[in-house]
């Protein structure tokens, strides 16, 4: 069985998703998360954050068994194989891809590969973060469970009883075999669906379905595996209604295990768009980018003073942020936080981000949408009268406001893609005015930014205190990569913020950052040192660090947002998609001049750069 959560590591799931929702399974074949039918529902199984009374759904053998687990090649569907001494049994977990959220369905199908394997499951319904026991009900061929707004159905020609709160079975399943359990969720004042699906044809199905998607990848670089596992996750964390992508399917894993950061990252981050943009045109996958573009144009769509930094997954603009006490955290990591106040927040660098994104598709010959250029103008004159204020900066500080270096340089950004829409694409506008603006900024930003006597950009505005993001500094092309600035701002991040060799974002024993506690290494900011040394030349130094970075992720591929190098172990959110947006680039990075870094970085706006990158 399954053991106590406390010791389990975030690196021990894996991810099934449908585009709709997610779950993860741990190495044991537990499911201890599960949100239905949206990525930010309230979620049925929440033992993840809790214990097995808060939901969970065990499946496992009955004797002690040697553990194995993969994808289906190209796929999202996980494989976890049990061989005991009376045999071997694989359970496959997969979510098909369904036409509407009312259609969802979770299967778990018990293969038997070869001898007899006694089998066991255990399944603890708990609706609303593992609050609410639901009411269950014998159904033809299994049950139901309803609570509130949300029902579920479980089929199975396994029998099944009900004590104690918990449904349970015991079956054996010998080589040749597959027993099926399906999950489907309904909306509870609906009447249950019937049961009419074929599990094995809906494996058949969902199979094809990855596998034809994945083969539009067009990276044929050294680490296709990685770059298309990447894809695979980013697809499976992307809510299909409305093409928007969630930071990650979990939320309150924390940053430190113990630890205080703990935040719901089941929403779309618009920072994260320009990344998105070129890790999905490079790539091939330009209907998704396209996606992406226009679930963005909705969501900042409006009062550009009410522009926010992220939204829900069509949109929603409020995400209340609170606390669950009947959770003890991952590894007892407090609080558990639902929700995200980070939306309320003034981060002026996501005007640079939705320029930098819209650019990035005029370049890439992408489909031309007409109310875009029109809705940029309204946004580049409300940043035009605020570009001085301060901010609380990319990494969402919940300190008092400052004047962030990266934030001046992402507004520079967009001013800068504002002329070059003009220039380059024949797009209206007053644009000696914007080059007078983006010039006001520049040297903003050199005056008053720049620690001379270190030969390196800061933080914030007359700090000592340095930032990651400030390696992005050379790749959006606010200087040139052989600037003598950016080679030591490389220098002194390399110095104080790298542990082990891996990158921080920010010093978090500093003033500005508002949080106790301390957080492991940014995966996202190690991937971008990696682009930093590429487009410097260092590219044995760029190789290297990329190795060691895909080297982190999990069995399966899988990468979290940081990781702790002292421990060994991931942190944060899970799977995180930034950290496999990143991870995508880097490696166009240092396979090809295609890559996002040699892209945004060009300075004349046409990309030209060496056709292929380095070798050191």
């Amino acid at each position: 069985m399954a053991s106590d959560n406390i010791e389990k590591r975030i690196e021990d799931y894996g991810l099934i998703g449908n585009t709709f929702s997610a779950a993860l399974i741990d190495r044991s074949g537990t499911m201890d998360w599960l949100c239905l039918p949206r990525f930010d529902s309230p979620a049925l199984f929440a033992s993840l954050l809790g214990n097995d009374d808060n939901g969970a759904w065990k499946l496992y053998p009955r004797s002690a068994a040697t553990v194995t687990r993969r994808y289906r090649p190209g796929t999202a569907i996980l494989e976890t194989s049990f061989a005991t001494a009376a045999g071997k049994a694989t359970i496959i977990d997969f979510m098909p891809v369904p036409d509407d959220e009312s259609k969802v369905h979770v299967v778990r199908l018990v293969r038997g590969d070869s001898g007899t394997v006694d089998m066991a499951t255990e399944i603890r319904f708990r609706f609303d973060y593992g609050h609410i026991t639901p009411w269950l009900r014998r159904r033809e061929g299994g049950l139901s469970a309803i609570a509130g707004p949300d029902g579920v159905l479980l089929h199975t020609p396994v029998e099944i009883e009900n004590e104690n709160f918990a449904t349970t079975a015991r079956f054996s399943v010998s080589a040749g075999e597959t027993i099926p359990f399906v999950l489907t969720w309904f909306p509870s004042h609906r009447h249950p669906p019937l049961n009419r699906h074929d599990p094995i044809s809906m494996l058949e199905e969902t199979e094809s379905k990855w596998r034809q998607w994945i083969q539009r990848c067009e990276y044929q670089g050294p680490w296709r595996e990685q770059v298309a596992r990447s894809l695979i996750t980013l697809k499976a964390l992307t809510y299909h209604p409305t093409g928007g992508i969630v930071a990650a399917p979990s939320c309150s894993l924390p940053e430190r295990i113990g630890g205080t950061r703990n935040w719901d990252y089941r929403y779309c981050w618009v920072r994260d768009a320009t990344f998105t943009i070129y890790a999905l045109l490079t790539t091939g996958f330009v209907d998704e980018a396209i996606l992406w573009r226009d679930w963005l144009m909705r969501a900042a769509a409006g009062d550009p003073s009410e522009l926010q930094i992220m939204y829900g997954l069509a949109g929603e603009r409020r995400l209340p942020e609170y606390e669950i006490n009947w959770l003890s955290g991952f590894a007892g990591s407090r609080p558990v936080r639902i929700g995200n106040l980070a939306h309320t927040q003034r981060q002026i660098d996501i005007f640079g981000e939705l320029f930098d994104t819209f650019h990035a598709t005029r370049r890439y010959g992408v489909a031309h949408d007409e109310v875009a250029w029109p809705m940029q103008r309204v946004l580049i004159e409300f940043l035009e009268k605020i570009w001085r204020e301060p901010d609380e900066g990319i990494w969402e500080i919940r300190g008092e406001p400052r004047h962030f270096v990266h934030s001046k340089v992402m507004a520079w950004v967009a001013f800068d893609r504002a002329v070059k829409a003009v220039e380059e694409y024949g797009c209206a506008g007053p644009v000696e005015r914007w080059r007078k603006v983006r010039q006001e900024i520049h040297d903003d930003v050199c005056a008053h930014g720049f620690d001379s006597e270190r030969n390196c950009f800061t933080q914030y505005y007359g700090s000592e205190e340095l930032d990651a993001a400030l390696l992005l500094i050379g790749q959006v092309g606010f200087l040139s990569p052989n600037d003598p600035r950016y080679h030591g701002t490389i220098q002194a991040i390399e110095r104080e913020l790298m542990q082990d060799g891996l990158v921080r974002r920010y010093s978090t024993a500093s003033a500005v950052d508002g949080i106790a506690g301390d957080e492991g290494a940014f995966l996202a900011c190690s991937f971008w040192l990696c682009d930093a040394y590429a487009l410097c030349g260092r590219y044995t130094e760029a190789r290297a660090l990329f190795e060691r970075l895909v080297g982190l992720a999990n069995d399966l591929g899988l990468l979290a947002e940081e990781y702790d190098p002292a421990e060994k172990r991931l942190l944060g959110n899970f799977p995180q998609a930034f950290s496999h947006i990143a991870l995508i680039n880097a490696a166009h990075t240092l396979t090809t001049a295609e890559g996002a870094a040699h892209q945004r970085a060009a300075p004349d706006g046409d990309g030209s750069s060496p056709k292929s990158a380095g070798t050191g």
